[in-house]
C-alpha cells in the first residue's frame, strides 16, 4: 500500500509549498492553498486521462486479433465458440472510458467504439445464423475484420485526443503557475530575500518538468514514438507521469509494429489460399486421365504422366517457398504442358524459350501455369485442328518480359475487353488469370503489368513485365 506523502519531505511538491507558507503572512498561506489545490485537481485530471490512456493501450495489444482468430476459427470450424466475451469486455471499457471522458472528441470517438461493438455484435449473430461457409467467410472479411479493425482505429483517435487533453491541462497549469509566480515575486520583494528565492527554486521544481513532459506529449501527438529518458525530476508523481508516457509510446509502437507482422502474415496465408485453389482441379483431371488410360490400355501413356505428374509436384512443393526462379518455374510448366500433351495429343503443340540470362531470377511460383492452362483450356480446345503453345522469357533493360502464346480460338474485341475487365477487377469467374494476376500485384504492386492480346482465329497473347530482381524473397517483397 502507498503511504501518505510527507508534507516535508524535499522531494515532494507539497513539501517544499508547506515550507514556504510557513515563512509568510497568514493571506499568502491561503492563496497558496488555493493554489496547490488548483495543482492537485489538475494532477488528478492528468491521472484520470493517463489512465484511460494505460487502458487503451492494453487493450489495443490483443482485441482484434483475438476476435478475427476466434470469429475465423469459428467460421472454418475449428471452433464452435464465438468471442462474445471480447467484444462484451470491450464495450465495459468504452463505456468506463466514456464515464472518464471529458474532452468532447475523445467522447465522440468512444461513442464510435460503443456502435461499432453493437454493430460487430449484429455482425457475429449474422453469421451464427449463416450456413453457407463461403457467405461466412465473406460477412468474415467485409463485416468482422472492417469492424475490429475500425474499433482499433477509434481507439488510436481517442489516444491522440487524450494525448491533446493531457497538452491542454499541462496549458491550463501552466496559465495558473504564471499567475503564482508573479503573486509570490511581488510578495518576496516586500518580505525576505529567501522567500523569492525559495519560490523561483519551487517554480523551476514544478514547470520544467511539466513543459518537458508537454514538449514530448506533442511529439508523440506528431508520431514520434522513439525510445526517450523520461524527464528528470525529484517530483515523483512528475517522474511517474513522465515515466507513463515513455511507457504509454513503447506500447503504441509495439502495437503498431504489431499491426504491421499481422498484415505480413495475412498476405502470406492468401497467397497459399491462392495456390490451394489451383492445385486440386488440375490434379483430379490428371488422375482421371490415368485411370482412363489404364483402362484402354495405355499404359505406357499412363506411366508417362504419372513421370511427369511427380516432376510437377516436386517442383511445385519447392521446399515449401513461395518464390521460386525462373528456370524452377519453366521445369515447372514443362512437366504440366508433358502431361496435358498426353491428354491433348491430337490439338496441342508446344515451345518453351526462356532466356537463360534470365533463369536465375526470381518470381512467385505458379506464375505462368494458370496462363498455360487458360491458353489449353480456351484457346485450343475450342478450335478445330492442332494448334500450338509458346511460352518465352526475355530481358529488356532491367525489366523482364514472360509471354505465353497460343494459335487457338482467339477473341473479338469485346470478348477481349471483357476479360480484360474480369482480371483487372479480380473477378473470380476467371479464376486462373485472376489469381496470376492478384498474387503479382501483390508482391510487385504498380512495378507489374499484366497484358492480354487476342484476335480471332488466331489466337491469343498473355505477357507479363515485372523488375528483373534476383535477390527477392517473401520477407522483403511482404
Amino acid at each position: 500500500m502507498k503511504r501518505p506523502p510527507d508534507r516535508l519531505n524535499r522531494n515532494t511538491v507539497q513539501g517544499k509549498m508547506y515550507r514556504l507558507m510557513l515563512q509568510m503572512f497568514i493571506p499568502i498561506a491561503v492563496i497558496l492553498v488555493s493554489i496547490f489545490v488548483m495543482l492537485l485537481t489538475r494532477n488528478l485530471m492528468y491521472a484520470s486521462v493517463s489512465g484511460n490512456i494505460v487502458k487503451v493501450s492494453d487493450f489495443n495489444l490483443d482485441f482484434k486479433k483475438q476476435v478475427d482468430e476466434q470469429v475465423y476459427f469459428y467460421v472454418t470450424g475449428y471452433s464452435d465458440e464465438m468471442p462474445w466475451d471480447d467484444v462484451k469486455s470491450a464495450r465495459a471499457l468504452a463505456e468506463e472510458l466514456l464515464k472518464n471522458t471529458s474532452n468532447p472528441d475523445g467522447r465522440k470517438t468512444i461513442n464510435n467504439v460503443l456502435s461499432l461493438c453493437d454493430k460487430l455484435s449484429g455482425y457475429m449473430e449474422s453469421i451464427e445464423m449463416t450456413t453457407s461457409y463461403d457467405d461466412r467467410m465473406d460477412q468474415l472479411k467485409k463485416n468482422i475484420y472492417v469492424s475490429t479493425q475500425l474499433i482499433e482505429d477509434y481507439m488510436y483517435s481517442y489516444l491522440y485526443y487524450e494525448a491533446g487533453e493531457m497538452a491542454s491541462i499541462q496549458k491550463q497549469i501552466d496559465f495558473w503557475l504564471s499567475i503564482e509566480i508573479v503573486f509570490v515575486v511581488l510578495v518576496m520583494i516586500v518580505v525576505i530575500p529567501l522567500v523569492l528565492s525559495r519560490a523561483v527554486k519551487l517554480s523551476k521544481s514544478i514547470t520544467d518538468p511539466i513543459v518537458a513532459m508537454n514538449d514530448r506529449v506533442e511529439q508523440i501527438g506528431s508520431g514520434d514514438l522513439s525510445p526517450q529518458t523520461p524527464v528528470e525530476t525529484d517530483d515523483e508523481s512528475l517522474a511517474l507521469l513522465s515515466t507513463g508516457i515513455e511507457d504509454m509510446a513503447a506500447r503504441l509502437d509495439k502495437q503498431i509494429e504489431l499491426n504491421r507482422q499481422e498484415q505480413i502474415k495475412l498476405r502470406d496465408i492468401e497467397l497459399s489460399l491462392i495456390q490451394a485453389q489451383i492445385n486440386p482441379h488440375f490434379l483430379y483431371n490428371t488422375l482421371d486421365a490415368i485411370v482412363w488410360l489404364i483402362e484402354i490400355g495405355k499404359n505406357d501413356q499412363a506411366e508417362q504422366m504419372v513421370t511427369s505428374l511427380s516432376s510437377y509436384f516436386r517442383s511445385f512443393l519447392s521446399d515449401g517457398r513461395d518464390i521460386v526462379t525462373i528456370a524452377e518455374e519453366k521445369q515447372h510448366i514443362q512437366s504440366y504442358l508433358e502431361i496435358q500433351q498426353v491428354r491433348y495429343r491430337d490439338i496441342m503443340e508446344y515451345e518453351i524459350n526462356i532466356d537463360p540470362s534470365i533463369e536465375g531470377t526470381k518470381i512467385p511460383k505458379m506464375t505462368l501455369q494458370p496462363l498455360v492452362e487458360n491458353a489449353i483450356y480456351h484457346g485450343l480446345k475450342p478450335k478445330r485442328g492442332k494448334g500450338r503453345i509458346i511460352v518465352t522469357g526475355t530481358r529488356e533493360d532491367d525489366r523482364i518480359i514472360l509471354k505465353v502464346q497460343d494459335t487457338g480460338l482467339g477473341m473479338n474485341d469485346e470478348e477481349l475487353e471483357n476479360l480484360k475487365t474480369r482480371v483487372l477487377n479480380e473477378d473470380t469467374t476467371s479464376f486462373g488469370l485472376t489469381s496470376a494476376y492478384k498474387r503479382l500485384k501483390l508482391l510487385y504492386g504498380e512495378e507489374c503489368k499484366f497484358d492480354i492480346r487476342s484476335m480471332p482465329q488466331e489466337g491469343t497473347s498473355i505477357s507479363i513485365e515485372m523488375p528483373g530482381k534476383a535477390d527477392i524473397d517473401n520477407e522483403t517483397i511482404l
